[in-house]
């Protein structure tokens, strides 16, 4: 945004929507590939007799959830080291906001103080 245009320049809004189109194409990608990824459990659990061992789709965003977090806070994924809990209290405090702000959810999110130990 400019100062002498609060809503901003063409420039502004062009990449606004470049940024939105990019984040709409990742979703979509997200959502499918969650499905794939259940759809070939399913295929590999029937392969072994185990239909009913399939996880649900929650399961491989439960999944996709906690890998992205640990990126999200700098950690590796795969081990979870080298993570900065600073991040990781500013992705859950947001989360806790989602939920208070649009599920009515009863969360206190203003900590009298964040330390790390």
């Amino acid at each position: 945004m400019t100062r002498d245009n609060p809503a901003g320049s063409s420039a502004d809004k062009e990449i606004a929507d470049v940024i939105e189109r990019a984040d709409k194409r990742l979703a979509t990608a997200i959502f499918a590939a969650l499905q794939d990824a259940r759809n070939q459990a399913a295929e590999d659990m029937a392969a072994i007799g185990q239909e009913d061992a399939t996880p649900a789709p929650e399961y491989f965003a439960a999944v996709v959830h906690q890998r992205m977090y640990c990126v999200m806070c700098g950690a590796d994924p795969d081990t979870f080291a080298g993570g900065d809990p600073e991040m990781a209290y500013h992705v859950i405090r947001n989360s806790q906001n989602i939920a208070k702000h649009y599920w009515s959810a009863e969360i206190d999110v203003d900590p009298p103080e964040f330390k790390v130990t």
